[in-house]
């Protein structure tokens, strides 16, 4: 078992999550329950995937979960995209956002292929 408190990509998309929180309160009150809802609940599946997929037995499984934090990734950056084009972020931010999911799915994609070469 490892300890997902240790991964990089781990941390990093903890960070991502909690600037996805922040963000995500310039959005006006009507999208509470619609991009708020879905972009929150994206960014926690990414760090939370993660953290599920280590503590499995098997490599397949640990890389089953870090496929899916790396859709949930996907999922936010199109979530961060829409919600700048609908003049909710700034581009600015909006930008700094997509840059660090980028980094973390490269980290997470690099990541699945260490595991895929160690079931092997």
């Amino acid at each position: 078992m490892q300890n997902f408190k240790k991964l990089e990509i781990w941390q990093q998309s903890m960070d991502v999550a909690k600037q996805v929180y922040l963000a995500s309160d310039r959005l006006p009150n009507s999208e509470r329950f619609g991009l708020v809802n879905q972009m929150r609940r994206a960014a926690v599946s990414v760090p939370s995937n993660i953290a599920e997929g280590s503590g499995r037995l098997t490599a397949p499984d640990f890389r089953h979960f870090l496929a899916v934090a790396l859709s949930s990734s996907n999922e936010l950056t199109t979530q961060v995209i829409l919600s700048e084009m609908l003049n909710y972020l700034p581009g600015d931010l909006s930008l700094d956002l997509q840059d660090k999911l980028d980094k973390n799915q490269r980290m997470i994609y690099k990541f699945i292929q260490s595991v895929n070469r160690n079931i092997k």
